[in-house]
């Protein structure tokens, strides 16, 4: 008996060196919603009640900003409407008939979180705050945020005003890809152009608590709590963590990133290049480029297996460059990555190439000619 309960120990030890991270729990966070996404792949690496629907307070402006950003009007000039300097809550101050460029308002929107930005970005681009709220909407059908709501671009407390952790994880990782949201919200200080403003960023792990972090944005209202958006960056992999209600939202962030990072690798599960494809409907077979590697984090510790499907269009004919179908990626039955298929890229011959065929023809050398 004493030989077995030994046995048992040597056999704990081996696994704890071979798994190390095995017995160690998820991240404790003070949030009432909270999710850890990698930010390429949409991938879900934590997550504490992220579907559930919760005011959002100033996180809103994520919206706002990559919406701005992509209206391709940051050059021109807002001038500041009455409604837009009486904006209550937290304000970078502009005064009614003042002019200034839409870009100097994105970033005292994302770094000082001003409401008078908000509403003066939103009656710039959007025509008006309510059309602008139509276009919020609208981009978060577009992006698949299903349990969201706008009702204004400042994210004040409103009736239909709410999204949840997950949702606006999704929203952060899409504004990422934009680089130029991605420099506005990386920047630790701001100065406009005519030296009238200079802002420093309210995000305390952008400007010094944390040295991956890559951007982010904060919230709060007496309802929401306090609500926090970051993204951070180590060895090739990026995250997204999203809390909602934190009362110590800045450790909590911290801890996230640190837990994924110590127990997530980017890891390639497919690789660009060409492949042969069989359409279902009629087991013809196609040929299919992939323009980029699919990589996706995963844990060392645990060997997922990993299949994938591949879903290809049934058309006569696919030109070069259309999008001919997708391959989508499982793990233990769960989707969780997917990579569209493109009809294959055609080989145009080199002039040296057509030069030497043409010789081997007219020596005789092509014995197919």
């Amino acid at each position: 008996m004493r030989g077995f309960a030994v046995l048992m120990v040597v056999c704990f030890l081996i696994s704890s060196l071979i798994y190390p991270s095995a017995g160690q729990a998820k991240p404790g966070v003070s949030a009432d919603n909270a999710v850890l996404m990698e930010q390429s792949s949409g991938r879900i690496l934590y997550d504490k009640q992220a579907h559930k629907q919760r005011p959002i307070a100033s996180i809103t402006k994520i919206m706002t900003a990559i919406i701005a950003i992509e209206s391709g009007e940051l050059n021109e000039t807002v001038t500041v409407s009455n409604r837009a300097v009486h904006a209550i809550g937290s304000s970078i101050y502009l005064d009614e008939g003042e002019e200034i460029k839409l870009k100097d308002l994105v970033y005292g929107l994302m770094l000082r979180s001003g409401n008078d930005a908000a509403v003066a970005i939103s009656e710039h681009v959007g025509g008006s705050v309510e059309g602008f709220v139509h276009l919020m909407n609208k981009k978060a059908r577009w992006l698949g945020m299903t349990n969201t709501s706008f009702a204004n671009p400042h994210g004040l407390d409103a009736e239909n005003h709410y999204s949840t952790a997950y949702d606006m994880a999704r929203l952060m990782c899409y504004a990422m890809d934009n680089e130029i949201f991605r420099q506005v919200t990386n920047t630790k200080v701001y100065k406009t152009e005519d030296g009238e403003y200079v802002w420093r960023n309210k995000h305390k792990l952008i400007t010094s608590r944390y040295q991956h972090t890559t951007g982010g944005k904060t919230g709060y209202t007496s309802t929401a709590g306090r609500t926090l958006v970051t993204a951070a960056k180590k060895d090739g992999m990026e995250l997204i963590a999203v809390t909602l209600n934190a009362p110590d939202d800045w450790r909590d962030h911290i801890g996230l990133f640190q837990w994924g990072f110590d127990h997530y690798d980017m890891t390639t599960i497919a690789e660009k290049g060409v492949n042969r494809y069989r359409v279902e409907d009629n087991g013809q077979q196609v040929t299919g480029y992939v323009h980029e590697n699919v990589k996706i984090p995963l844990r060392e510790d645990k060997q997922l297996q990993i299949d994938k499907k591949t879903f290809i269009r049934n058309e006569s004919q696919h030109l070069q460059g259309d999008v001919i179908g997708k391959t989508v990626f499982y793990a233990d039955h769960v989707p969780i990555a997917q990579t569209p298929v493109y009809a294959a890229r055609k080989q145009n011959p080199s002039f040296l190439s057509e030069i030497v065929a043409i010789y081997k023809r007219m020596t005789g050398l092509d014995v197919n000619g």
